[in-house]
């Protein structure tokens, strides 16, 4: 038994296929096959069903999955060690981010972090289903760190380190009865058609948390994975529509009130998984993150 094959099992049983396996590790899918058998050989078990769509784990395979896990970590660890005593973070991190993130200059903050670690690579990946699948990703071991909003309680495993907030304000069209106003409470809101983000996103469980906690009744009409385009929807009478204020730029045609009654507080923090202890590599970029968002409140005016 050697670290490649329990770093290819762990690919394959966290990837759930062989082709996608492969990829990730970077070596031809051949490879990968030849070394799960030999693994297979040599503990004298079947640890893969291979006879369905997505490739699960035997028995055997999932006995075997924690301590696969705890190996590679420590042989991480082990390296970061070293490493450090060289003079040098070395390493890999990878990070999710939501798509619509501006509360923090990422590009400026990958660049003070590569300017202080440069040995260390960061893979970025955006959210393909907002928070909740970022969520999905640390937990099933595919992230190290994750930018996520996630409001009211923290998912089980995750630990949540919350960096800033924007308070979501309702945009109408400026020909809407509600455009005379300067705020709106939120039990006016019932019956109006909205455009929203698609479950799972933050935005959208703020704006439905809040809808519960009111027992006001909320009809989502079109849902938007860019929430950027939110502004142009409501301009053209689609509907109305819950949006932070930080991406209000170009307000031509529309009006934003305050809504009163609700808690629509919009939440972004560093999200990291409870199961394991981060690598030096990720501790590195978490001080780091921490470091620029307390700057960063010091120089904001009260």
């Amino acid at each position: 038994m050697d670290l490649r094959q329990l770093e290819y099992f762990v690919a394959i049983a966290e990837e759930g296929s062989f082709t996608r396996a492969a990829a990730r590790v970077h070596v031809v899918q051949s490879a990968v096959s030849a070394a799960i058998k030999t693994l297979e050989r040599e503990l004298g078990a079947t640890l893969l069903d291979r006879n369905s769509k997505r490739v699960l784990l035997t028995d055997a395979g999932e006995a075997l999955l924690p301590k696969a896990r705890a190996v590679l970590d420590a042989a991480t660890e082990a390296e970061d060690a070293v490493a450090e005593v060289k003079g040098g973070l070395r390493g890999t991190v990878r990070l999710g981010t939501l798509t619509s993130m501006t509360l923090i200059d990422l590009p400026a903050l990958l660049g003070e972090f590569h300017r202080r670690h440069p040995g260390v690579l960061v893979r970025t990946s955006a959210a393909t289903s907002g928070s909740q699948g970022l969520v999905e990703q640390l937990l099933d071991r595919r992230l190290d760190l994750a930018f996520a909003s996630l409001p009211g309680e923290v998912p089980d495993g995750i630990i949540l380190d919350e960096l800033a907030h924007s308070v979501m304000d309702l945009v109408v069209p400026s020909d809407h009865p509600l455009a005379r106003h300067q705020e709106v409470p939120i039990g006016d809101l019932a019956g109006l058609d909205f455009i929203d983000s698609p479950l799972g996103y933050g935005n959208r469980a703020v704006a439905d948390r809040a809808f519960a906690a009111a027992a006001v009744p909320r009809r989502v009409t079109l849902e938007m994975s860019d929430i950027y385009t939110g502004v142009d929807y409501v301009r053209h009478g689609l509907g109305v529509a819950l949006l932070p204020n930080y991406i209000l730029g170009d307000t031509e045609n529309i009006t934003t009130l305050t809504v009163t009654g609700a808690d629509l507080r919009w939440p972004l923090g560093l999200a990291r998984p409870a199961d394991r202890t981060p690598t030096a590599a990720a501790r590195a970029l978490i001080a780091v993150v921490h470091e620029i968002f307390t700057r960063d409140k010091r120089r904001t005016p009260a």
